[in-house]
Parts: structure tokens; C-alpha cells; sequence
């Protein structure tokens, strides 16, 4: 079993225990986060802000640019998200989920092209093109930019930009050394793919009472 247990979690024994408690903490609050995504519950919001305000510390202390600038978005974001969230789109009714418009699609493209070219030239800044990892990341971290933007205006589509970036994230992780979040990551996955269908049968209810 120790073999094992130090393949998975051997990296942590150098760590600060101070970082291993934050990380522990941000994984709860991310997993509930999603959780509460998948249900369209506003607490989605708190529990994802906790969670990347913990992150952006977190990897600004591993270097991790990208992921942190992810983390830092998903603030931004989220406050943005929760003001879509509760606003009411008439007396009765808040935003509901809906499809992306093809005007939304192409905003989608050139926020993930924009997104690519912006942590490239961090990475350039920074001189971090010492790993691969750093080229997968800056795919993911379009990919995240994009999903984010979408859920905040409770686009479906966010799920697929979620399901792709989380399978993604789930090796990068581990091989980055940060077990906790690559669990949390394979996580992700799964509660994406049912929210992406809790999603499509709350939007089929919509279409069906229109």
C-alpha cells in the first residue's frame, strides 16, 4: 500500500502543511461549486469564489501562471455571473438556460483565440516555456475562459467547454504533482456530464412551456 499511497501523494511530503490545508479547503468549495451549477443554485457563485481565491494564492506560489489566471477570471466572473443569475428577465422569471446564438459562437472563438494569444505572451513575459505542460496549459486555460463565460450567462454549451478542459486538467495535474486537484478535476468531469443533461432537460421543460 505505501508504495502506492507515495505514488499518488509523495509530492506532499515537501509540501507546507499550511498549503496542503488550502488546497484540501479549495477542493471542497470547487467540487460544491459545480455541484451547485449542476442544480442552477446561485450558492454556485460563494463556493466558487472561496475556492479560486484559495487557487490564485496557491499557484501563484507553484508558478503556475496560467492556472492561476484562470482562477483569478473565474472571480471576475462569478461576481459577473451571479449579478446574470439573479437578475429577473421579467416580473416573474429569472435567466433562464438557453442555446448559444451564432453571434455568441463567434464571440466564443475569439475570446479562446484571444485568450491563447494573451497567456502565451505572459508565459513569454515570465520566460515559463520550460515545460510542456505550459503549451497544454495555455489551451486549457482558453478552454476554461470560454466555459466560464458561458455558464455566466447559462449558455449550455458551458458543459462541453467544462468536459473537455476537465479531462484535459485531470492528467496535466497529476503530473504537475497536485493529486488533490487532478481528483478534483476527474470530478468535474463526471458532475459536467450530468449537469450537462440536468441542464438539457430544465431547457427542454422551458421549449415544452413556451
Amino acid at each position: 500500500m505505501q508504495p502506492i499511497f507515495d505514488f499518488f501523494f509523495g509530492q506532499y511530503y515537501n509540501y507546507p502543511t499550511l498549503y496542503i490545508i488550502l488546497e484540501v479547503i479549495a477542493v471542497i468549495f470547487g467540487f460544491l461549486s459545480v455541484w451547485y451549477s449542476k442544480q442552477e443554485n446561485i450558492l454556485v457563485y460563494p463556493t466558487g469564489i472561496i475556492s479560486t481565491l484559495i487557487f490564485v494564492y496557491l499557484l501563484w506560489q507553484w508558478g503556475l501562471l496560467g492556472d492561476m489566471m484562470i482562477n483569478a477570471y473565474y472571480f471576475s466572473m462569478s461576481i459577473y455571473g451571479w449579478y446574470i443569475w439573479t437578475r429577473k428577465v421579467d416580473a416573474v422569471h429569472f435567466t433562464p438556460v438557453t442555446v448559444m446564438t451564432k453571434k455568441e459562437h463567434l464571440k466564443a472563438v475569439f475570446l479562446f483565440i484571444g485568450t491563447m494569444v494573451f497567456v502565451h505572451a505572459v508565459y513569454n513575459y515570465f520566460d515559463k516555456w520550460n515545460n510542456w505542460t505550459a503549451y497544454v496549459d495555455t489551451i486549457t486555460t482558453a478552454v476554461f475562459f470560454v466555459g466560464m463565460w458561458l455558464m455566466a450567462l447559462k449558455k449550455i454549451e458551458n458543459w462541453i467547454y467544462w468536459i473537455i478542459g476537465d479531462l484535459i486538467s485531470v492528467p496535466l495535474y497529476f503530473y504537475k504533482g497536485l493529486t488533490l486537484t487532478s481528483f478534483q478535476y476527474l470530478l468535474f468531469t463526471v458532475i459536467a456530464v450530468y449537469g450537462y443533461l440536468a441542464w438539457k432537460k430544465s431547457l427542454n421543460k422551458q421549449l415544452q412551456t413556451a
